[in-house]
C-alpha cells in the first residue's frame, strides 16, 4: 500500500470514450449487446490494447477473454480483475466497461514502469453479463464457476432464435481454451455503483462486502370474473382485495429490514384485463432482496404466510411460483480490508456497502477470494443511455484497484 504508482487518468478516460463509440446511441449511451458485430468490435479493440501492453491473450470456449501479464513466478496463482464489455440495448458508457478498462490501465502502468510482479496479473472480459440478448445474465462467468455447463450456454437463444453457440462462433470468439479450472489468488471487480448511495453520502469509494440475495416470484391470485356494474362489492371474489394488502405487506417487510431490505412489485397483469370487468385473476411479480441469508428467508416466510392469510380471507386461490433465486454472496474479508486500506492510503472517502445488483463477481466468489470496488454514478442512474460518472471518481476507483492488486501480486 506504500506504492506511489498511479494510473494515467487521461488515458483511462480516452479509452472509455473510444470504446463508447462502438455502438454509440443518439442519447450518449451504448447498444453493444452480447455476440453482435458491435460486441466483436469492442472485443477486438480490447485485445489489441492488451497485446500492445505486453500481454498474452487467451479465449475460452464460452468466449471469456483473459489478458495476462506474466509474473516472476508464472506458475503462481494469478491476481484477476475485469468485468464485461456487453451492454443493455439502451445502456451506458460505464457499466461493466469501466471494470475492464480500469484493469487494462493497471496492466499499462505496470508495463510502462517496467514493474515485475511476483504473481501474474490477468484482466478478464466476461461474456454476456447483461443477459439482455441471451438469458440468463452473467452467463460467461457462470460457466466459468460451474453454475452452468457449456452446452447450456450454447443452447440459449435470443428473441430472434439465434443460438448463443452459433453467434459466438460467428463473431470469432469461440475459443479453444477450457472454461474454468484455473485457481486465482484473488479476484477484484471495479464497477460504477448503479445506485444513489455513494453520491448521496458524498463518498468516492464503495468497499463492497457482498452481493444481496434475491428471490423472484410470480404471484397469481384467482377469484371470479364479474360485471363491474351489477355485481355488489360484498358479493365479489375480487383478487384486488388481497393484492393491495399483499403489495403493502411486501414493502413493509423490506422497510422493517432496513437498510438493506428490498421489495419491488415490477409488473402486474389482470385477466381478462377489461376496464369494466372484475378480474378473474391477477399476476404480480415480486422481487425480494437482502444480503443476509437468514434474514432473507425470514422475509420470504413472512410474506408467504401473509399471502395465504389474505387469499383465505377473500375466498381466493393463491399460487406463488419461484422464478429465480440468487443466494447472498459474502466477499473475502481479507480482500475487502485491502480495498478499504487502499482507499484510506489514497485519501479517498469510503464506506462499506452491499451490492444491490448481481455482477460477475457473484459467480467468481464461489471459486476464488473475491472483492468489489464501487465508484459513484450520477443520480444513481444505470442501464440507461444517460448513465454518467465523474472522471475523478473513475480514477480514484482505478487507483484503489491498482494498489489492491499490487498488495496481492507483490513486486518482484
Amino acid at each position: 500500500m506504500t506504492s506511489n504508482l498511479r494510473i494515467n487518468a487521461d488515458r483511462l478516460w480516452a479509452s472509455l470514450m473510444e470504446m463508447a463509440q462502438i455502438g454509440a446511441t443518439a442519447l450518449g449511451g451504448c447498444n453493444r449487446q452480447a455476440l453482435t458485430d458491435l460486441d466483436r468490435q469492442g472485443r477486438d479493440l480490447f485485445v489489441a490494447w492488451a497485446k500492445a501492453a505486453g500481454c498474452s491473450v487467451r479465449i475460452d470456449a464460452v468466449g471469456n477473454i483473459f489478458a495476462r501479464r506474466h509474473g516472476r513466478d508464472d506458475a503462481a496463482e494469478p491476481v484477476l480483475t475485469g468485468s464485461h464489455l456487453d451492454t443493455q440495448a439502451t445502456g451506458g458508457k460505464f457499466d461493466g466497461v469501466y471494470g475492464v478498462l480500469a484493469g487494462l490501465e493497471v496492466l499499462r502502468v505496470l508495463q510502462e514502469n517496467q514493474i515485475e510482479t511476483d504473481r501474474p496479473i490477468e484482466v478478464a472480459c466476461w461474456t454476456n453479463e447483461e443477459g439482455c440478448r441471451f438469458a440468463p445474465a452473467m452467463l460467461g462467468s457462470g460457466v466459468f464457476s460451474g453454475a452452468y455447463d457449456l452446452e447450456f450456454a450454447y443452447s440459449r437463444r435470443d428473441r430472434d432464435g439465434f443460438a448463443f453457440g452459433e453467434e459466438l462462433e460467428r463473431i470469432g470468439y469461440k475459443g479453444d481454451q477450457p472454461v474454468g479450472g484455473q485457481r486465482y489468488a484473488a479476484v477484484f471487480e471495479t464497477h460504477i455503483e448503479q445506485g444513489p448511495i455513494l453520491e448521496h453520502e458524498g463518498d468516492v469509494i464503495g468497499v463492497v462486502t457482498g452481493i444481496q440475495g434475491a428471490y423472484w416470484f410470480d404471484l397469481t391470485l384467482t377469484g371470479a370474473s364479474a360485471h363491474a356494474g351489477p355485481t355488489p362489492m360484498s358479493m365479489r371474489r375480487d383478487p384486488w382485495r388481497a393484492a393491495a394488502p399483499i403489495v403493502n405487506k411486501a414493502l413493509a417487510i423490506a422497510e422493517a429490514n432496513a437498510p438493506w431490505g428490498r421489495a419491488t412489485i415490477g409488473d402486474i397483469k389482470a385477466t381478462p384485463g377489461a376496464r369494466n370487468t372484475v378480474p378473474e385473476s391477477l399476476t404480480l411479480t415480486i422481487d425480494i432482496r437482502h444480503p443476509d441469508t437468514a434474514t432473507l428467508e425470514a422475509m420470504v416466510a413472512e410474506l408467504r404466510a401473509f399471502i395465504d392469510k389474505s387469499a383465505a380471507e377473500h375466498s381466493l386461490q393463491a399460487g406463488l411460483e419461484t422464478v429465480w433465486y440468487m443466494p447472498p454472496t459474502a466477499f473475502d474479508e481479507h480482500l475487502v480490508g485491502l480495498v478499504e486500506a487502499a482507499a484510506f492510503n489514497l485519501g479517498a472517502s469510503a464506506r462499506r456497502m452491499v451490492s444491490g445488483a448481481g455482477h460477475d463477481a457473484l459467480h467468481l466468489a464461489q471459486v476464488a477470494p473475491t472483492a468489489m470496488i464501487f465508484v459513484p454514478c450520477e443520480g444513481g442512474v444505470s442501464h440507461n443511455e444517460i448513465e454518467n460518472a465523474k472522471p475523478e471518481d473513475l480514477v480514484a476507483g482505478a487507483n484503489v484497484l491498482l494498489l489492491s492488486m499490487l498488495a496481492v501480486a507483490g513486486r518482484a
